[in-house]
């Protein structure tokens, strides 16, 4: 099945801290991948977050970057058949040296069979039935003395 486009995500536990600090070294390595067409686009949030963002034609590359936690949250969105995530994955860890890392991969626009696509909605009425239950019992044994 031929899916419309892929997204990795990337959570970084424990990065090297001289690396989170350097916005333009950050924005410098991911060029190194990406090329000069998405222009990347970079804001400080505060003195712990910052942020980096690039969107090119094929899809979008998004950065958080945690300098006081260590940590970083990736975002890769492609949707050209001939680039696979991955590769800028690779460079995403490298430059940063995490400890731990949690990736996510998505297929994304996958159209396949129609039940696949409808939304799976679970109705839990246990909890319900047990209430309505026990006051029914209550109100049963409330009577039966109500009688004595």
């Amino acid at each position: 099945m031929k899916i419309l486009a892929r997204q990795l995500t990337l959570d970084l536990y424990n990065c090297d801290t001289a690396r989170l600090g350097n916005v333009d070294e950050i924005k410098n390595t991911l060029r190194s991948v990406v090329g000069n067409e998405p222009r990347l686009t970079s804001e400080i949030i505060d003195e712990e977050h910052c942020s980096i963002i690039g969107a090119f034609a094929e899809g979008h590359i998004a950065l958080h970057v945690y300098k006081e936690l260590r940590y970083v949250a990736a975002d890769i969105f492609t949707c050209a058949d001939s680039e696979e995530p991955d590769e800028l994955a690779k460079v995403i860890r490298k430059f940063f040296k995490p400890d731990k890392i949690k990736s996510t991969f998505l297929k994304r626009g996958d159209f396949g069979l129609e039940r696949e696509i409808k939304p799976k909605i679970k109705v839990r009425v246990a909890p319900l039935r047990r209430v309505k239950n026990a006051g029914a019992k209550v109100v049963r044994k409330l009577v039966r003395r109500g009688k004595e």
